[in-house]
């Protein structure tokens, strides 16, 4: 497949470029009531929404710190966030005196990155990509350098950052081949900001090859740094002593999107009920904003149902328990059998994997895993996974193989030696990112 690329940089190609730029600036700025709409909505049942709205738009309290003071990681959300830990670690080892700047676009993000931050550090919203808000936001920060998780690549803000010389890396970073195909579309928006990234360090040779085919610079493939997140060893055996006490084999639905529950409802009801009511069915949505709704969809339909929230730990007596908490997935997976892996069964995506593995929870997928195809790949031939066509056969195999003892026992073992196998992306993006800057010292 060719390259949407400008071959040469004449100035018809730079002319398209800032013709593209500006109705893209023109846009997001037009965008800026219905942002502001939309987070007050959002606020409703998420609060954190409604504070510190202004950061968006560029604008913060207190003094700006020292030029150059500042490490800014920007993990967008709460996948990103928890990703990002092992390789902050390592940074302030390798950098001590290290000020974190930490900026994210969600609220489950901006929560779980509390725990990443140390006297000094600061954490802010990310801006939004207007030419205006990327400026101030670089202006105010200065930071050192710029490391942006995973896909994160925003036209304004790559270009405020060139303006004023900091280095913007690409960490961890995947390219799907859906998101190849827009970036391809908009090609003459896309290719300069990949463009002007200083580094960008993907997961997978695949990664490596999309990304090139949109002109950006690539270096070789460091893994993945979700393979370096060490699940909580409390929660971990939190779980497994509630799993003791269930009397029956745990089938959890982990971080089921919307539309996924009511597939789920229907594969319940396609299958026989004195089969179904040979396990304990565990449903933990990937969004807190959908808890209700998710309750309200079963209890409709005529089942019981236990939450998290309401009946603690000890789940009550029901056809459901619904895992309705955050921070909590390293206990849900301890306490859970085997996981029927959310997001893959509708075009989605599929969501973190390997954090099961890491608990040695073992994994029955849908067919769309394309943000984690590799992940998704090396788990099935590593006898950590398994993969079925629709949610129907999923529930059919998960309740074949959690009543087979030895399957799934080396299912299990199969997984935390996957989790295992695949570690070191978190020192190896460590020790690039030190080298870019001890260069620019140089």
């Amino acid at each position: 497949m060719a390259a949407p690329t400008i071959a040469i940089r004449d100035s018809e190609g730079a002319w398209y470029e800032r013709l593209a730029l500006g109705a893209y600036s023109a846009m997001v700025v037009f965008a800026q009531p219905m942002l502001r709409r939309k987070l007050r909505q959002r606020a409703k049942q998420e609060p954190l929404y409604a504070q510190d709205v202004e950061q968006r738009f560029g604008f913060y309290d207190g003094a700006p710190p020292a030029p150059g003071e500042l490490v800014w990681i920007h993990a967008v959300s709460l996948g990103e966030t928890r990703a990002v830990a092992s390789l902050v670690g390592h940074l302030r080892q390798a950098l001590p005196g290290t000020r974190l700047l930490l900026t994210h676009g969600t609220a489950t993000g901006r929560e779980a990155g509390r725990s990443l931050l140390r006297d000094g550090d600061i954490q802010v919203w990310q801006p939004w990509d207007t030419p205006q808000a990327a400026h101030r936001f670089v202006q105010h920060f200065q930071p050192r350098i710029g490391l942006l998780m995973e896909t994160e690549v925003w036209p304004n803000l790559v270009r405020a950052c060139n303006e004023a010389d900091v280095p913007l890396c690409l960490v961890n970073a995947r390219l799907s081949v859906k998101s190849l195909r827009q970036s391809q579309r908009l090609a003459w928006l896309a290719v300069p900001a990949f463009r002007g990234l200083s580094a960008i360090w993907p997961q997978t040779e695949d990664d490596a090859r999309r990304l090139r085919l949109l002109g950006a610079t690539v270096q070789s493939p460091l893994g993945n740094l979700k393979f370096d997140t060490t699940p909580n060893a409390e929660q971990c055996a939190q779980g497994l002593a509630l799993r003791q006490d269930v009397g029956k084999p745990v089938v959890l639905f982990a971080s089921s999107r919307e539309g996924e529950e009511q597939m789920l409802l229907n594969a319940l009801r396609a299958t026989p009920s004195n089969r179904l009511r040979t396990v304990q069915w565990l449903l933990v949505p990937r969004h807190p904003q959908r808890f209700d709704a998710v309750a309200a969809l079963f209890n409709n339909a005529g089942l019981t149902v236990s939450r998290r929230s309401h009946d603690g730990w000890n789940f009550a007596p029901a056809d459901v328990w619904l895992g309705d908490s955050l921070g909590d997935m390293a206990v849900y997976y301890s306490l859970s059998d085997l996981a029927l892996l959310g997001g893959s069964f509708a075009p989605l995506g599929g969501q973190n994997l390997i954090e099961a593995a890491a608990c040695g929870c073992p994994v029955v997928m849908g067919p769309h895993t394309f943000n984690f195809s590799q992940a998704a790949e090396l788990a099935i031939d590593e006898g950590a996974a398994i993969a079925v066509h629709d949610l129907v056969h999923g529930v059919q195999t998960a309740l074949r193989l959690v009543n087979d003892t030895a399957s799934l026992e080396a299912a299990s073992s199969a997984s935390l030696a996957f989790a295992a196998r695949h570690r070191g992306a978190a020192l190896r993006s460590c020790a690039r990112i030190v080298a870019l800057l001890a260069s620019r010292r140089a």
